[in-house]
């Protein structure tokens, strides 16, 4: 084995003696070497390739880069979708622009959040495929009145596909200033409704436990029921005083009120309405413009991993493009005629009347009426 390791032209051995001298005869060795000397003098232009294409890539990569993660010119022209656009999500009946893919909706919607921007996160899969991706749309008009975990909508890619949608999580922030006009008068209905079915159904179960003890006493080997509690008139008696006394109260002060409306010249009722509808609205209005205002593109490409360390603001002008309202087409009318709305029951509409006739009856009564046509003159 030694002998055979030291063996000088094993290499070679194989070819056999009548190639190996017939290759030391010829000029094999001098046109191998000139071949040699050859790729040499090329070694500075090969070296050179590697460059060349880095410049290649500059030259073709280059200005689209600046343009959509330093100057975000793509996105703001809007002339064509930058390079982050995923695509478009259709849902709630609105087409959302501005959609980034997302590896995680937790893990994005920790920095995400930053961006003062209403966002919602789907799961987007294909039918008849196992892909799956998660997306992040941003809301950037309408309101979120119907938009909650579990509704569904159509996602394209920017390669036309089409993919199932549903929310999964919701980063919650003002959408409009609109919006939050109305939010004080929605969340006190929102309040009374939840009151109402907690009230009713409080009473639905003490009724369904007074049934089941009544039962229960009424089975055989029960033990005799508690004779009933003796009415007393007395508590009963303070109880609808003080509920009358706190209708009366409320009664005078809405009495009072409504004197010192009336007492007022015609052109300072409007102004008083007005008045009372900013003090409701004004501070959500305020608050939910500031932040639109502080809207921020840049917190949504960070925390997908974008290094994006410049402020990419979405001012309200500018976010109303981003998000479009479904609007009829051309042409198209809207049928307000229902065959099968329900009857409508004038006491309403009664109700108001008289109502209003109270009050004017009131109002002349007391000579509110009068005082107002004599400063009017």
């Amino acid at each position: 084995e030694d002998w055979l390791a030291a063996k000088a032209g094993a290499e070679v051995e194989s070819l056999g003696t009548a190639r190996l001298q017939e290759l030391l005869a010829g000029d094999s060795r001098r046109e191998l070497e000139k071949i040699i000397f050859e790729d040499l003098s090329l070694a500075e232009q090969v070296e050179s390739f590697e460059g060349v294409t880095r410049l290649v890539h500059f030259t073709r990569d280059l200005l689209v880069l600046l343009n959509n993660f330093v100057a975000f010119r793509d996105f703001y022209a809007q002339d064509r979708k930058a390079i982050f656009q995923a695509g478009t999500l259709y849902l709630d009946g609105r087409a959302c622009e501005l959609c980034v893919r997302v590896a995680s909706p937790d893990t994005h919607a920790t920095l995400a959040a930053l961006s003062q921007t209403y966002l919602t996160y789907c799961r987007c899969t294909r039918r008849g495929s196992t892909e799956q991706m998660h997306i992040a749309a941003a809301f950037t008009g309408g309101d979120s009145d119907n938009l909650m975990v579990g509704r569904n909508g159509i996602f394209y890619d920017r390669n036309g596909n089409d993919w199932d949608a549903t929310i999964v999580k919701i980063v919650e922030h003002p959408i409009s200033v609109r919006q939050a006009f109305l939010s004080p008068y929605k969340r006190i209905g929102r309040m009374i409704g939840e009151q109402i079915a907690k009230f009713a159904a409080a009473k639905d179960s003490a009724v369904d436990t007074a049934a089941g003890s009544k039962l229960s006493g009424m089975a055989p080997g029960a033990d005799p029921a508690k004779p009933p509690t003796p009415f007393d008139v007395g508590k009963f008696a303070g109880i609808f005083a003080a509920i009358g006394l706190a209708l009366g109260a409320l009664g005078t002060a809405l009495a009072s009120v409504m004197s010192g409306f009336l007492t007022m010249p015609v052109w300072q009722m409007p102004l008083v309405v007005g008045g009372l509808v900013l003090m409701i609205s004004g501070p959500s209005m305020i608050i939910a413009y500031l932040k639109l205002r502080q809207r921020n593109l840049a917190p949504i490409l960070d925390a997908g991993g974008w290094a994006v360390n410049t402020k990419a603001r979405i001012n309200i002008p500018f976010g109303t493009t981003l998000t479009t309202l479904a609007e009829l087409p051309m042409g198209a009318k809207r049928s307000t005629v229902d065959p099968f709305a329900d009857k409508k029951t004038p006491w309403k509409k009664w109700a108001v009347l008289l109502a209003l006739f109270v009050a004017l009856g009131m109002a002349w009564d007391k000579g509110y009426i009068q005082q107002i046509f004599a400063n009017a003159r």
